[in-house]
């Protein structure tokens, strides 16, 4: 009878280990989608930029690969940068996001707001830049008073020009703002139109390697540069598990573009046109790897944001937090 109960006992810790292997397996959260697929959208509509973790994962593949087995296609839908594709997830356009740090603040400031933060990579101050012309007389930030500089609004480096100037004593009034998309500002600054222009890669790195142009101050010591992944509310709240998937493949992107930043410039010099050096320039100087939403994430993102409504750019203070999502 003991021989018996022990036996028992043994299947029973068996079928235990088993349930949680699968939960801690990369495989885990897919596995237990699996079960209520006849629950999940049939599309997931996701927003991405021309460079960064999202498009390497479009242009591989993985996600369609892992989402096939459960009856979910992916809709990839390009955006020059971040403000306007969260207007598109504030609309419902697109389900999942990724932005820099500062087009959340915006996008969680705006009338009836549905965007929640589910995740941010590992900060690269160096991935965005003031720059100028590498013929230029102006050496440093306080020599942009009265200048004309490029900027697109509401950008990562909307708030990197505002940091830049406080440290130098300045404000946005101090200098002449030219809103303007990367590609344009990027004409703009070619031809000399505007003094200086501030930019993130790959705009940047292409600026430097193509253009020569030199850095007067990169985010170095004033932001963090995040990449952060947002979402609907009620969009992560159906399909958790189909948002840490997502993040799951992310993850899987950003290991082997860190230990393979040649090959994934090659890979993604042949998918967007863009010179492997310049790729390269940029992916080497970037830092990997996706975190879920934290205190200290938190924290950063209402600076940002109390900055922004102190100096009349965002109408209206709100509290990062009420936006930080986390997985049941």
């Amino acid at each position: 009878m003991k021989s018996q109960t022990n036996v028992l006992v043994l299947r029973w810790l068996l079928v235990w280990l088993v349930a949680a292997a699968l939960s801690l397996s990369p495989e885990g959260p897919a596995f237990a989608v699996r079960a209520n697929s006849d629950h999940l959208p049939k599309e997931l509509r996701i927003g991405y930029q021309k460079y960064g973790t999202l498009i390497l994962l479009k242009s591989k593949g993985d996600l369609e690969k892992r989402l096939a087995p459960l009856g979910v296609s992916v809709n990839w839908a390009e955006f020059q940068f971040g403000p306007p594709m969260l207007e598109a997830l504030n609309a419902g356009s697109i389900d999942f996001a990724t932005t820099g740090e500062t087009p959340p603040v915006f996008g969680q400031a705006a009338k009836g707001s549905q965007l929640i933060y589910v995740g941010y990579e590992s900060p690269s101050p160096e991935g965005e830049a003031i720059i100028v012309p590498k013929d230029s007389k102006i050496r440093g930030i306080a020599d942009l008073k009265g200048r004309k500089v490029a900027v697109a609004k509401g950008s990562n480096s909307h708030y990197l020009l505002v940091s830049a100037l406080a440290k130098a004593g300045l404000e946005l009034k101090d200098i002449q703002v030219t809103y303007l998309s990367p590609a344009d500002a990027r004409a703009a600054f070619e031809r000399g139109a505007v003094d200086a222009w501030s930019i993130w890669d790959f705009y940047l790195a292409a600026a430097q390697e193509i253009l020569g142009a030199r850095v007067i101050a990169d985010g170095k010591g004033l932001v963090n540069n995040h990449e952060i992944y947002t979402s609907r509310r009620a969009f992560a709240e159906q399909h958790p598990a189909l948002i840490r998937i997502v993040l799951e493949e992310i993850a899987k992107i950003d290991q082997w573009t860190r230990d393979n930043p040649g090959e994934a410039a090659d890979f993604l010099s042949r998918q967007i046109g863009i010179a492997p050096a310049v790729l390269e320039r940029a992916l080497k100087r970037r830092q990997y790897g996706p975190h879920d939403i934290s205190p200290e994430l938190v924290e950063a993102q209402q600076k940002i944001a109390d900055t922004l409504h102190s100096i009349g750019l965002v109408p209206q203070a709100i509290r990062v937090a009420d936006a930080a999502w986390k997985f049941n």
